[in-house]
């Protein structure tokens, strides 16, 4: 039996996939107060990082995100 095809199911981890829409998946780069958590707490690249921190801001413009 073939498994139904989700949107989470189509869904990648990598953070240079995700855009600003996806604002469940970016609650976990930012803490409780809504501060976007370092470096090397999250443990991604540098370049990930300032992808993260981009996607994160324009969320929050567009208030999607708190």
């Amino acid at each position: 039996m073939a498994e139904e095809i989700t949107e989470e199911n189509k869904r990648s981890w990598n953070p240079m996939d995700l855009d600003f829409t996806d604002a469940e998946i970016l609650s976990r780069y930012v803490t409780e107060t809504g501060k976007i958590l370092p470096k090397r707490i999250t443990k991604l690249s540098t370049r990930q990082q300032r992808h993260i921190t981009k996607v994160i801001k324009r969320s929050r413009n567009m208030l999607l995100m708190k």
